[in-house]
């Protein structure tokens, strides 16, 4: 009932706030052009707006100065793959067994029969497209990468796509522009597994004498550009990407989108997919040394020029003012993630997670609790915000600024939140990592007892396993550093009989994090 409640007053205030617009000078397009800028292992405290004091992240700033900052505001998970499906399908990644970190020659894992959030927008009048890092899975088994890969990102819903198949560490490590690898010579076709080398064939774990980046863990096999790679891959070598110029190749198709976009009667929605700061940080030769960081620091300033560079493009097409702007990251932080690149040696006083317990991989709050801005020049008005808001409404509150009738299981409409005219977010959320769910509402976080290893020695980051519940009231204690289960047996049972409500039962079904 209060859920119902909190749903109908939320489009209580939608509807004022769209009346309020309309009547007052700011006018509010109900179908802007609508942008996701998603970062790739940001952490809560990676960018000034949220504390970073050792980083410069001047546009990012600018965003989150200019709009609304969350300072509850999360992905639905700790890795990258199930976050994913969440933003784009409004679908807790739990219910998908196969919503889990995938090698990059995975199946498609949305289906192509399921709702989407580019669907429900081109059944609105949107164009929509896709740049940048993909990872949810391409083809529908064995994919031939020297045909059209199918399906992929033009079956769920974008008119355009360019991205990369999985990560910039794992193979294949070239681009693909609406199914087809971008700049292949099929006289050299491309060959991917993710079980056998190929004859031949040099690994970073049997030829260390070819790298320019050394592997510290899992990442040891097929050699591109000196760097070692999950997974093995022979041909394509006039498709394969470099590693520095990814950052601007991707700006560079994000802003001839935005500008092919400008003189179009069709409202566009685009999903900007960043790769950084995931491994391998390879910042281009301008931003080497930029943070004083290492390479880490580096791409989170290069990622950062991008943003500003990309919003200038906005500026210079005349689309902010008529553009809803939201800015994440698909999970928090980590340091050491599978190469030595002096993250760890060079961080200095910064604080990837800022005040926040654990890190990527982490049911912990700095796994799920991430950087997440709103941004409409003109409609929004600065400010910082404690609703707590989730990828995974982007469906529903989209929907029900664009007049969609659309549902799916999961979302929620928090669009006046993201507008900054409401407080109310949504009132409960469960979050996940590598398979192990948690559960958040009101001041609280609850995280069932997991077996397992209580941090993960290969990333230094607390897992948040443990023999018993933990309960912390993040009001008081945000670093959850004072277990509370013991000691408030009451507000423990509540937490419980609310998470087994939407989780059900079976939530200690679990599969141990295996970094490879």
């Amino acid at each position: 009932m209060k859920k119902i409640l909190l749903q109908a007053i939320g489009m209580i205030l939608l509807l004022a706030t769209l009346v309020s617009c309309l009547k007052g000078e700011k006018k509010l397009n109900a179908k802007p052009n609508i942008i996701f800028i998603y970062l790739d292992d940001l952490g809560y405290g990676d960018i000034g707006a949220y504390g970073a004091t050792e980083l410069n992240t001047p546009a990012m700033d600018e965003l989150a100065n200019g709009g609304v900052r969350f300072t509850n505001g999360y992905a639905t998970s700790a890795t990258c793959t199930p976050s994913r499906y969440a933003l784009l399908t409004g679908v807790y990644p739990w219910r998908n067994k196969d919503a889990a970190i995938l090698p990059g020659t995975a199946p498609l894992i949305i289906g192509t029969e399921q709702m989407t959030v580019p669907k429900m927008l081109k059944e609105q009048g949107y164009e929509t497209a896709v740049v940048g890092k993909w990872h949810l899975g391409l083809g529908a088994g064995i994919v031939n990468w020297n045909e059209r890969v199918s399906p992929g990102p033009n079956e769920v819903g974008f008119d355009y796509a360019y991205i990369m198949a999985a990560t910039q560490d794992r193979v294949p490590t070239v681009y693909i522009d609406n199914g087809y690898v971008d700049g292949l010579d099929k006289n050299d076709p491309i060959e991917i597994s993710y079980q056998n080398n190929f004859e031949g064939e040099p690994t970073g774990k049997e030829n260390p004498e070819l790298l320019t980046m050394n592997w510290h863990h899992g990442h040891n096999n097929s050699i591109v550009n000196g760097i070692p790679r999950i997974g093995f891959m022979k041909g394509g070598e006039s498709a394969k990407w470099s590693d520095v110029d990814m950052a601007d190749h991707f700006l560079s198709k994000a802003k001839s989108y935005v500008k092919r976009s400008a003189n179009r009667k069709k409202p566009f929605f685009l999903y900007y997919a960043l790769q950084q700061p995931h491994v391998p940080r390879t910042p281009h030769p301008r931003f080497e040394g930029a943070s004083g960081m290492g390479p880490r620091g580096d791409v989170i300033v290069e990622a950062d020029w991008c943003i500003g560079e990309f919003f200038e493009t906005l500026e210079k097409e005349g689309l902010m003012e008529n553009t809803l702007i939201i800015l994440s990251s698909d999970n928090g932080p980590v340091l050491n993630d599978g190469y030595y690149d002096d993250a760890v040696d060079k961080l200095g006083k910064h604080m990837p997670a800022g005040k926040l317990r654990g890190g990527k991989y982490s049911l912990f709050e700095a796994g799920t609790r991430v950087p997440f801005i709103t941004y409409w020049k003109g409609i929004i008005e600065p400010g910082i915000s404690d609703a707590l808001v989730c990828q995974m409404d982007l469906f529903a509150s989209l929907a029900a600024l664009t007049g969609s009738d659309k549902k799916v299981q999961d979302s929620e409409n928090v669009m006046p939140a993201l507008l900054g005219h409401s407080p109310i977010g949504r009132e409960e959320l469960v979050i996940e990592a590598t398979s192990r769910t948690a559960f958040r509402k009101g001041d609280w976080a609850l995280i069932p007892p997991y077996k397992g290893p209580e941090s993960n020695t290969l990333v230094n980051i607390e897992l948040g396993n443990h023999s018993d519940y933990q309960l912390y009231n993040l009001k008081h204690d945000i670093g959850q550093t004072n277990n509370l289960a013991e000691s408030n047996p009451d507000k423990l049972n509540e937490m419980k009989a609310a998470f087994e409500i939407i989780r059900g039962g079976d939530y200690t079904k679990i599969k141990q994090l295996e970094l490879k």
